[in-house]
């Protein structure tokens, strides 16, 4: 169990870094159709499988690049379906209730990303549908992680640090963030600024609330974004001051961690990986949205995700300690 666990956590978080790097290649409609590439199950490459695509799709030529990345993301997410299915299965014979309701809820949490993968192509992108797909492939992430962290063979721990207010605090924070990451992705906003610490001038005179509209303007593809200036504007900024707010209470739960000795190694993650996310944002401005940079923050969101993650399952069993402890010795609880 704990090896499909490693597995799939590692193919998670792979696919995770393709995902991003198809979006960013704008090869999300690489493939006009859906779970085959033009009617292929490979992306064509001869020139009579050329024609047969221009006879199929004749307003979406073949661009084999941006179709390769595509169906290389779209393996990655197959094989990570059928290894998730095996745990589930192998799951049947765990005895702790625990594995087995998580592994089920991947299972279903991997076919809804399916889903998602396949309204992104039918949709022609559109902006909700792939914050979505992209807060679903986090979720996967951070729940394997869990998973794979307690599946570990460890004593459970004593006297664990009170973090009711900083680690649910940190993570809501951060999950916004990611979603507001996701949206300015899916809209193509990442370079609607291009100066720091302001926007284009007076950014505030710009603002549009229907920047954040689910649904969007109707469109017949959504593909390099169909928001106005102004509102590509809005999510930019709105995505840059929140970085902040998420930033202050990062770094607050960083030094909440520091002050705990079990924890002292997460808080300095945490901090460190709060640092390089910040400058890797700065980069992408400041040297117009690089490839590289912006897969590495993506990557970076990851794993802040990942480190609160952590976190969360310290936590987590230190209360089963203190639960274990005054069940069977209540009378050293008392």
């Amino acid at each position: 169990m704990r090896r499909l666990c490693l597995f799939a956590f590692s193919l998670t978080l792979i696919v995770v870094v393709l995902g991003a790097y198809t979006r960013l290649t704008d090869a999300g409609l690489g493939c006009p159709d859906w779970p085959g590439c033009y009617g292929f199950n490979y992306v064509p490459s001869s020139a009579q499988e050329h024609e047969l695509a221009a006879l199929r799709f004749p307003d979406q030529p073949v661009e084999f690049i941006k179709a390769r990345n595509e169906m290389v993301h779209r393996y990655a997410a197959g094989t990570l379906g059928f290894t998730i299915l095996l745990m589930a299965l192998w799951s049947l014979r765990a005895a702790h209730r625990h594995y087995r309701a998580l592994t089920w809820v991947l299972l279903v949490l991997v076919c809804g990303q399916a889903t998602l993968g396949m309204l992104t192509v039918t949709l022609n992108l559109l902006p909700f549908v792939v914050m979505g797909h992209l807060l679903g492939g986090f979720t996967l992430l951070a729940l394997l992680f869990w998973l794979l962290r307690r599946t570990r063979v460890s004593r459970p721990l004593y006297n664990g640090p009170n973090m009711r207010v900083w680690l649910p605090l940190a993570l809501v924070a951060l999950l916004i963030q990611i979603a507001l990451g996701g949206w300015t992705a899916a809209n193509y906003a990442a370079m609607a600024c291009l100066e720091l610490p302001v926007c284009q001038g007076d950014w505030m005179s710009q603002w549009q609330w229907s920047a954040f509209h689910p649904h969007g303007v109707p469109a017949e593809t959504y593909q390099y974004g169909v928001l106005s200036a102004a509102e590509r504007i809005t999510i930019h900024v709105t995505h840059r001051l929140w970085a902040l707010v998420t930033a202050l209470v990062l770094f607050g739960l960083a030094w909440r961690l520091w002050q705990q000795p079990l924890l002292r190694r997460w808080g300095v993650g945490l901090a460190l990986g709060v640092l390089l996310q910040l400058a890797l944002g700065v980069a992408n401005v400041v040297l117009h949205l690089p490839l590289w940079v912006a897969v590495a923050h993506n990557a970076g969101a990851a794993l802040l995700l990942l480190i609160l993650t952590g976190v969360a399952e310290r936590v987590w069993r230190a209360r089963e300690g203190v639960w274990l402890e005054a069940r069977y010795f209540p009378q050293v609880g008392a």
